[in-house]
């Protein structure tokens, strides 16, 4: 079976579930997390206020009952959707990315986000230095469900109280399942290519987080000259910012991210 015939069998195999979902809305932010398998969770925002990679981590280890929360999966399992109204010609637009590795299950993506068939989609370059094939391959062992297929597609949206830090999954049977709120941050970091400074303020900023974080972080890395309607729905002027989109409140730090105690400090406050 090739990959295109295994992303249209699993279209159908789950097209009862995605009939029962509640309706998308005309504004909102996807994210979608597969397994190696082919097992899917994914979640959708109108207010576009979170970015739940690590929440979708710990809903697939709350499911499978996982000795940890398998992060190895992003970014390279991963697939977005941005869908936003633009201000001046009042149309909706809709960036659509998803990774190679998933790229055969853009039309049950497609399905799922309620997106035309025209939406195209762009194909994220796989990168190594996060997403290391052979490294990802050592955890099969400890998280051999990850790499048995088991026909399983989960929606796992915020509830829409602000105040409440539990999940609910409607497409799933446990569709009253509730999950503990998830420790962790969810990072953006805006740069342009433009810059000759972007490569050195990336491996920085990586270095800081790994040495300076005790808690799981996710980092997206979003580059203004490839993407300046990132830059204008995010309101990012100048480059590099850092934006912290959870744990609420939203927090960003504009320009020089030398001074590592101060950058530090602002990720971790409260």
């Amino acid at each position: 079976m090739t990959g295109y015939d295994l992303a249209i069998s699993v279209f159908y195999q789950l097209s009862k579930l995605t009939d029962r979902s509640s309706a998308v809305p005309h504004v909102f932010k996807g994210i979608a997390l597969f397994t190696p398998g082919g097992d899917l969770i994914y979640g959708i925002d109108p207010s576009k206020q979170t970015q739940w990679h690590t929440h979708l981590c710990r809903g697939l280890q709350k499911i499978w009952t996982l000795a940890d929360s398998p992060h190895f999966l992003v970014p390279g399992y991963t697939a977005t959707v941005e869908r936003w109204l633009d201000p001046q010609t009042h149309q909706l637009k809709t960036i659509a990315e998803v990774y190679p590795a998933v790229q055969r299950y853009i039309p049950l993506l497609q399905s799922l986000f309620k997106l035309e068939t025209t939406t195209n989609w762009q194909i994220a370059p796989w990168q190594e230095e996060y997403c290391n094939r052979a490294v990802i391959e050592t955890y099969r062992s400890h998280f051999p469900q990850l790499w048995s297929h088991q026909n399983l597609t989960i929606r796992l949206d915020p509830q829409p109280s602000a105040k409440s830090s539990d999940h609910n999954f409607p497409l799933d049977d446990a569709a009253n399942t509730t999950l503990e709120a998830t420790e962790g941050y969810i990072l953006r970091l805006f740069i342009s290519s433009n810059n000759i400074s972007s490569e050195h303020t990336l491996s920085k900023i990586h270095q800081l987080l790994e040495q300076g974080l005790t808690s799981p972080y996710t980092l997206k890395v979003i580059d203004i000259a490839k993407h300046p309607e990132q830059a204008a729905i995010h309101q990012v002027i100048v480059t590099p910012t850092l934006i912290r989109i959870s744990p609420q409140p939203i927090r960003r730090i504009v320009g020089q991210l030398n001074d590592i105690q101060r950058v530090l400090k602002i990720i971790s406050g409260y």
